[in-house]
């Protein structure tokens, strides 16, 4: 059927946000995924220790990845948000049903990278699980990684260092692309000269223990967002949900306070 401007469409109804969350190890990406509205977890590693929160079964191949997210789509329940801990432990399981999909020992068998764009595949069927979710059941998104440190190739500057998520980079991208909020969790840390005789100085790194995330890329780290929030926010969900556009923040906070109208 052709195309015409009568199948125009305008988006009137906000959907929830879709978060990928990486940082520094211990930082507190787990517990800021807790805080979310009513979080069901689905664990590809035992991350969540005492934290009290509902959890499926730990993973143990792609299929029961993907069984749990058709669980929470095709089931009763009243979850808000669905937490992926973590997209860098799926990542060994997207590998291992690659592998015995066709055959091989491991992911380079297939050489010159194939193993790594056959796995893509994987990675947008276990997307389109999170985006049914988010779509049709109205669950936020939220995925967990680690972080990297790599050495980026800038087409302007000179290379430097970088944190990134903790993906190959084919299957990191993916993930960029898909979420609608990239954040960066990390200790909030200065510098000072510090004397260290022979008239020579060095910088020193303190830091307060303040858990801070990043919402905006900078040459240090990976980050992004498409709210217009602020560029550095407390690693704490109430203070992220706050920060959020007033349409999105009910979908994010478990007992939203309604404002009342004013008496006229």
């Amino acid at each position: 059927m052709a195309i015409s401007l009568a199948q125009l469409t305008r988006a009137n109804t906000p959907k929830p946000p879709r978060i990928l969350i990486h940082g520094v190890a211990g930082v507190g990406k787990t517990t800021f995924a807790a805080e979310a509205s009513k979080p069901v977890f689905v664990q590809t590693e035992d991350g969540l220790g005492t934290i009290p929160a509902a959890s499926f079964p730990l993973a143990r191949t792609f299929e029961e990845v993907l069984e749990s997210l058709a669980s929470l789509y095709t089931e009763d329940h009243d979850f808000k948000t669905v937490v992926i801990d973590s997209v860098d432990w799926l990542e060994p399981l997207v590998w291992g049903k690659a592998c015995r999909d066709n055959g091989w020992g491991s992911i380079e068998d297939a050489g010159y990278g194939k193993g790594y764009v056959a796995a893509l595949s994987l990675w947008r069927q276990y997307i389109d699980g999170l985006n049914a979710l988010r779509d049709d059941r109205g669950m936020t998104v939220v995925q967990i990684a680690h972080t990297d440190i790599k050495r980026f190739d800038s087409p302007e500057h000179d290379p430097y260092d970088r944190y990134v998520i903790k993906l190959h980079t084919r299957a990191a991208a993916l993930m960029q692309e898909h979420s609608d909020i990239v954040l960066f969790a990390n200790y909030r840390i200065s510098t000072v000269k510090a004397d260290v005789g022979f008239n020579k100085k060095v910088n020193r790194a303190m830091g307060s223990g303040e858990r801070v995330i990043h919402t905006a890329e900078r040459p240090a780290f990976l980050a992004k967002n498409r709210y217009g929030l602020p560029e550095t926010l407390p690693l704490d969900w109430q203070s992220f949900a706050q920060a959020m556009p007033d349409v999105i923040k009910p979908m994010l906070i478990a007992n939203p306070v309604t404002p009342t109208n004013p008496t006229t």
